[in-house]
């Protein structure tokens, strides 16, 4: 009898994928493999991430993480290299989670609080100081199959599902607090003086405190992690139309920040699209080794199973 939670999916980073995402190539890879714990259920997913430095800057300072049960973006700010340096050590820290039985917020937390302290080792003295966004979702297999929601500031989680875009995480911005407050309209946020301002950062020699939501894991949902030079170019309206019309989670990331790009592209986009094919019993039979997530691609045979790097030509994103 299969005892155990086994996860099919598409888009799979490694820990030595991480320094090159990291690095933020045009680039991600497609793997298959198998996540099993000691629930009774098999889970199939597929995701594809996708970051390019956009039209006006001249480093990405993006970087972004897919290690199950662990996918998140981090969009980093600071002077020089600065942003570049907190992202990434967000993202290799939060990479430590992969392949992690149980994730719990302690952890999440813990993690981003190790980022703060290579930040200020890596980054060194800056005038601007050095910090990062952070969101993601972590898959949790608790009790129900659910995705545990965190974010740091305002880069975004979205679900699309039915037919319905919601934006599932809140952000730490002063514009934010002042749609909050009634003291502004959402459409004078987005040429309020303070648009880019955030309240909450993973850096900057402050404890970082993320905010978590639960979020239901459902056969047919959608979900989108991406950073704000998607959402400065493309309105709920734009996010909607593109995760609805797109096939695949690849075809909805690179659309995404194609139109990004096209709207003008003031920043770095980043996005990543996953997609919850299957939630249910598992119905195999035959003995499994110790649980855990199994990193062993499947028969490379199976034509169902793209073992490849997936090239993103930049000049399709212009």
């Amino acid at each position: 009898m299969f005892n155990g939670t086994r996860l099919v999916a598409v888009g799979y980073s490694s820990v030595q994928e991480v320094e090159a995402v990291t690095a933020r190539g045009e680039n991600a890879s497609r793997r298959r493999l198998r996540y099993r714990n000691d629930c009774e259920l098999e889970i199939e997913l597929s995701w594809f991430a996708l970051t390019d430095v956009g039209r006006r800057r001249e480093t990405n300072q993006d970087s972004y993480v897919t290690m199950p049960p662990i996918f998140a973006v981090a969009d980093g700010m600071g002077g020089h290299s600065a942003g570049e340096v907190a992202s990434a050590a967000v993202v290799r820290r939060l990479a430590e989670l992969g392949g992690s039985m149980r994730v719990a917020e302690k952890d999440i937390d813990e993690v981003l609080a190790d980022a703060v302290d290579d930040i200020e080792l890596d980054a060194g003295d800056t005038e601007l100081g050095a910090g990062t966004t952070v969101t993601g979702v972590c898959l949790s297999t608790e009790a129900e199959p659910t995705w545990k929601v965190f974010n740091i500031g305002d880069s975004r989680v979205y679900q699309y599902f039915k037919g319905a875009l919601s934006q599932i995480t809140v952000d730490h911005s002063v514009v934010q607090h002042l749609i909050d407050t009634g003291a502004i309209t959402e459409e004078e946020a987005e040429t309020h003086p303070h648009a880019n301002v955030i309240t909450r950062a993973v850096g900057f020699n402050e404890a970082p405190i993320p905010e978590y939501t639960s979020l239901a894991l459902i056969p047919g949902q959608r979900l989108l992690i991406c950073s704000d030079g998607l959402t400065k170019e493309l309105t709920d309206i734009g996010i909607q139309h593109f995760l609805a019309t797109q096939p695949t989670a690849e075809e909805a990331a690179t659309m995404l920040v194609r139109q990004a790009i096209e709207n003008a592209g003031r920043d770095n986009v980043t996005a990543i699209v996953i997609d919850v094919h299957a939630v249910g019993d598992v119905v195999d039979t035959g003995s499994v080794q110790a649980a855990g997530i199994d990193l062993s691609e499947l028969d490379p045979d199976d034509p169902e199973i793209d073992t490849e790097p997936v090239e993103v030509p930049r000049s399709s994103l212009q």
